[in-house]
């Protein structure tokens, strides 16, 4: 059995530079098969998602090629079709983002039903519904999940929810729909503005990412290019909070600030010392720290992906602090480990 043994009480201190953001990564990815050209794609995380897509990739008959340094080059000519009944897909979440790269290219696609971790209800239906009122057809059975389209023609689409998944999905078919699609209430997400900016570099026309609208003009080709994935705001925001723990002083290369924003102004308030340089960070134990309160939300606010550390901090700090979880419902289920360690939550 693999095992971390962490010996702690120790200052963190130094530099650490930011990978590629895994969520931008396997959406970009899977945009590669939108092309029959060769796309080279930069900076991505060097982590299992990524290899096991690159597999994904190569099952579908793509020529791919991926470095120790991040860099994935995909030819998808070789790609003819694109069903996948292996079981590849249930082994990471994203491998719903074939939905809508498969439909828009091939017009037809069947996958497994895609896995993903444990945190908690999160159901498909806004992807099945945006890509419906494309024009696809879903059929769901005997853990298959098959779509497929005589043509797809551009739509008003409504998201009832605010989903990045749902929102990159229907971008990735829309891009070869016919006319005009509009989503409304997108997710605002940094992904998925690099999703948007990665199908443009192809050729793509989608206008409004970051924003609640977006509007894709459907072309008839994208070819392929070279794009740098954004950096990941996620471990950012770990390493952030690691050294609020520690009552450290970290500087945090090759992140985006604005994207950071959000864990910026929550450690600020605590009251932990941060300074921009440009792409960098640094972030600095200066004060005793207050207790805050947290509520998780969709971009721009506090991501749910950085709850659980920002917990463990809040632990630490006198005073009471609130925490709210409004993304996912499972998203407390470690606090009960952590009450084995006297933590008083």
């Amino acid at each position: 059995m693999t095992k971390l043994v962490i010996e702690g009480g120790t200052r963190l201190k130094g530099k650490v530079n930011i990978s590629g953001f895994k969520n931008a990564a396997l959406a970009i990815i899977a945009g590669t098969i939108l092309s029959d050209k060769k796309c080279v794609v930069e900076n991505l995380p060097v982590i299992k998602d990524v290899i096991v897509y690159k597999d994904i990739l190569k099952k579908l008959g793509a020529e791919v090629e991926f470095t120790e340094k991040g860099t994935l080059t995909v030819d998808g000519g070789g790609i003819k079709e694109c069903n996948l009944l292996n079981g590849l897909t249930k082994k990471l979440r994203a491998s719903y983002y074939l939905l809508g790269a498969g439909l828009g290219r091939f017009k037809e696609v069947t996958i497994s039903y895609p896995g993903g971790c444990d945190i908690g209800v999160r159901p498909i239906d806004q992807h099945i519904k945006g890509l419906e009122a494309l024009g696809g057809e879903f059929t769901i059975e005997d853990g298959l999940i098959s779509v497929k389209a005589d043509r797809l023609v551009g739509n008003k689409i409504y998201l009832d929810v605010v989903t990045v998944g749902a929102t990159i999905n229907i971008m990735l078919a829309a891009v070869y729909a016919e006319g005009k699609t509009i989503i409304e209430n997108a997710a605002k997400e940094p992904h998925v503005v690099d999703a948007a900016n990665f199908l443009n570099a192809m050729g793509a026309d989608i206008r409004g990412a970051g924003t609640d609208v977006i509007r894709i003009n459907g072309v008839e080709e994208l070819h392929g290019c070279n794009y740098s994935v954004i950096p990941d705001q996620v471990e950012a925001g770990t390493y952030m909070i690691a050294a609020a723990l520690t009552k450290g002083d970290v500087i945090i290369n090759n992140v985006i600030p604005k994207h950071l924003e959000p864990i910026t102004a929550k450690l600020k308030e605590m009251g932990m010392g941060i300074e921009e340089y440009g792409d960098s960070l640094r972030v600095y134990y200066n004060k005793k720290l207050k207790p805050v309160n947290i509520k998780t939300l969709p971009y721009p606010g506090f991501p749910t992906d950085l709850q659980q550390p920002i917990t463990v901090l809040l632990s630490t700090v006198d005073g009471d602090s609130i925490v709210i979880e409004s993304i996912f419902e499972n998203r407390f289920r470690y606090i009960e480990e952590l009450l084995k360690m006297d933590v008083d939550i």
